[in-house]
């Protein structure tokens, strides 16, 4: 098994999968972070990232918390290299309520975020990058449900790995789905309260109909497994 260093983002995910549900301290506004990272822009309620070829549709009423997630990951004092912009940005961060509002469903979310391949040594394809995810996500109390797997958004091919975790009388459900593009690991991570809940939201997402073969540089992993 490749050895990895873990990122900011890759951390800051585990992070969002134990405070979607939790309330958290109010977020305070912030200025955008300089990054060499094509960032992308949320508007009309779509996000639109041409450099890396997709877009997402954010259900109607989300909150935004984009600036504030990058602000906060900008902040978080951790020494690794990946704090550097240029390594790891959210590029959207959005919820179906606030993140500090206490509620008693999971607050769904959806979280798009760049790595730089070379924060993970040894990480050749897109199925690698769930070592060091599920080594994160477990610690959280979360369990594997679905080893990783092939999985077609559009005519893109993607990784995806399904986690769950009981809390209370509720049951919160992460996917995670990953592609490497121009030297970066994309993870598209998905909160909600089920299987259906989650996958109504992986249906916003959009890739470009111009691809180069092989750009989604993962291995083939396990056939999708059955519902």
């Amino acid at each position: 098994m490749p050895s990895f260093r873990k990122s900011a983002s890759l951390v800051l995910a585990a992070c969002l999968c134990a405070g979607a549900l939790d309330a958290q301290q109010a977020s305070k506004p912030s200025s955008p972070r300089s990054s060499p990272i094509a960032s992308g822009t949320l508007d009309g309620g779509i996000y639109r990232n041409p450099s890396f070829g997709f877009s997402y549709k954010v259900p109607f009423g989300w909150v935004d918390r984009t600036a504030e997630m990058q602000e906060s990951d900008n902040d978080s004092g951790a020494a690794h290299p990946a704090t550097d912009p240029a390594k790891a940005q959210v590029l959207l961060g959005v919820f179906e309520r606030p993140p500090e509002a206490i509620g008693e469903t999971v607050n769904s979310t959806v979280v798009i975020a760049a790595e730089s391949v070379s924060s993970y040594p040894g990480l050749k394809t897109a199925v690698d990058y769930f070592d060091p995810l599920e080594e994160v996500v477990t610690a959280k109390g979360f369990k594997v449900v679905n080893q990783p797997y092939e999985f077609a958004v559009g005519a893109k091919q993607l990784a995806r790995e399904d986690f769950s975790q009981e809390r209370g009388k509720l049951t919160m459900h992460q996917s995670t789905l990953v592609l490497l593009s121009k030297g970066y690991i994309l993870s598209f991570t998905y909160i909600a309260g089920s299987d259906d809940e989650v996958d109504e939201l992986i249906e916003g997402l959009s890739f470009s109909s111009v691809s180069r073969p092989g750009s989604a540089h993962s291995q083939t992993p396990s056939a999708a497994p059955k519902k």
